[in-house]
């Protein structure tokens, strides 16, 4: 049952059970409204007087529209309801956003006056508002939570909408396509929703591409969001240098997370838990995602939601998590996660807490949200982050192989320097890049490119490329133990994001050989 058709039915038993104040709560006013009109037009109510107060139009006739009385103030509209209330039975009166009662003031305590006085003759007090009502008021009557649309109550706003417009402009949209658009759409109101379609149909068609382009109309809804970070990114941050089985992998989820999972017991991807060697293409993978997917990246800093008041770092936390749900579809980026949730000298548990909080998020969300997180220290994350079934899967990062080095070369080398190596010249440089990180390639060829700047293009010489290398030193020189302590633990407790090793022959001191038996051949 989507929101919409469960808050219809509270409300519904509410108002049947005369219950004296009555909150529906929602940023979507006009929705709301319409959800309250539909209930006081049931068949069975035709002869019960329903009322509604805007600050536009004062207090008018809930279906016909007409107006009340002359006076058009808040202050008019509450008289009013008193005299109905005290004079007849089943009165209704609806206040859309009246004034804040979200705490103990004049305003609340006079709702609080007219919701005694409606249950003394079976009356009953509407408030349509966005903050939730203060106490006393809540004490007296009950709530209705009208949520954004799901995908479902967007499908059926696009379709509607594509319906009226059919015999307007070519539209090129089939099931599938207006499915797709809905989970674009998935976490905006209902009329933001009804003005990306229109500004779709203005230019005069509406082609199958423009259901990608409704990423962008979303992230400009989104273009400031609490807690996050939008990530801009550049052409080159599509490109990736090895990690060929990460690549492989993300290229299958890649096709659940825009798949119409209905009918099922799927939910969409998690997302991928990166640790490993520092500068090896980690962060660059967060980008890469977004670029190739088409979807927004936003980055989670969870040093920036840390705060000094209690409870404010987890409510921070809520707020950002709540905000990348609206906005899905979208790739969630928390770059070196461990700083924020390892609390390894964390007395107040407040780390602990933020571990939990994300992994209850992490575990329950069902919207489209694909977290990358990235980790160097692996050895200050919290064993429960670790834990298989958090993350769809924990690729470890390692240095890039010969053959990785031999990819990540070409792609600098036609970043920085706009030709293609000659291949004498990438055999050499594989070899000069042994415990090279992908970072430390970049560098050596970021800086023949600015002496190729410089001093001309006739000055690059073979000679300077491979004398760059050899004055590189990488990390895996200056700090080995690091490095390699990092690199045993991945070994033995991640899936390599590269090429596999190869399994090595058999022999003396090699592991005995396993026979698996396959039962029912």
């Amino acid at each position: 049952m989507s929101n919409y058709a469960e808050s219809a039915k509270d409300l519904d038993s509410y108002i049947s059970a005369r219950v004296p104040i009555i909150g529906v709560r929602s940023i979507e006013q006009t929705r709301a409204l319409r959800l309250v009109k539909e209930m006081a037009a049931t068949p069975r109510r035709a002869s019960l007087p329903f009322w509604v107060y805007t600050r536009a139009t004062g207090l008018r006739d809930l279906r016909t529209n007409a107006p009340a009385q002359d006076d058009r103030s808040l202050t008019g509209a509450m008289d009013f309801a008193a005299q109905q209330f005290t004079g007849r039975a089943q009165a209704t009166v609806v206040f859309v956003d009246p004034e804040d009662l979200s705490d103990d003031n004049t305003a609340s305590r006079h709702v609080a006056e007219l919701a005694r006085l409606a249950d003394d003759n079976s009356g009953s007090i509407i408030v349509i508002t966005d903050s939730p009502l203060w106490s006393g008021l809540e004490r007296l009557g009950m709530s209705v939570q009208l949520d954004l649309p799901d995908s479902g109550e967007m499908y059926e706003v696009i379709v509607d909408f594509l319906r009226d417009h059919h015999n307007v402009v070519p539209i090129a949209w089939t099931e599938q396509d207006a499915r797709r658009a809905a989970e674009f759409l998935v976490g905006v109101p209902e009329g933001t929703a009804i003005n990306v379609m229109a500004t779709l149909v203005a230019k005069g068609s509406v082609e199958t591409g423009d259901v990608e382009r409704l990423a962008e109309f979303k992230d400009k809804h989104f273009g400031a969001l609490a807690g996050l970070e939008r990530v801009k990114l550049k052409p080159s941050d599509s490109q990736v240098g090895g990690l060929s089985s990460l690549r492989d992998w993300l290229g299958r989820k890649r096709r659940i997370m825009a798949s119409d999972l209905r009918g099922t017991e799927l939910r969409p991807p998690r997302g991928v838990l990166l640790v490993g060697v520092p500068g090896c293409g980690k962060s660059l993978s967060a980008k890469a995602i977004s670029a190739e997917w088409r979807l927004p990246l936003y980055r989670l800093d969870l040093g920036a939601i840390l705060g000094q008041y209690v409870g404010q770092s987890e409510g921070r936390l809520r707020e950002a998590l709540d905000t990348a749900d609206r906005a899905a579809p979208c790739v969630l980026w928390i770059d070196e996660i461990e700083k924020g949730l390892a609390g390894q000298n964390d007395s107040t548990g407040v780390s602990r807490r933020l571990v939990g909080q994300f992994l209850f998020w992490l575990q329950e969300s069902r919207h489209r949200v694909f977290v990358v997180a990235t980790s160097n220290d692996v050895r200050s994350l919290p064993p429960e982050l670790l834990r298989k079934g958090r993350f769809d899967e924990l690729f470890f990062v390692d240095l890039p192989d010969p053959a990785d080095r031999h990819e990540i070369i070409e792609m600098y080398h036609r970043r920085y320097l706009r030709h293609e190596p000659a291949p004498e010249l990438v055999d050499k440089l594989i070899g000069l890049s042994e415990g090279f990180a992908g970072s430390d390639i970049e560098s050596a060829l970021h800086e023949v490119g600015e002496h190729l700047f410089l001093n001309g293009p006739d000055s690059l010489r073979p000679e300077l490329v491979i004398d760059t290398f050899t004055n590189t030193f990488p990390l895996s020189r200056t700090n080995p133990e690091q490095i390699e302590e990092i690199r045993a633990w991945g070994r033995d407790r991640a899936v390599p994001a590269g090429k596999a090793p190869a399994s090595a022959d058999s022999g003396p001191g090699s592991p005995r050989s396993r026979r698996v038996v396959v039962y029912g051949d």
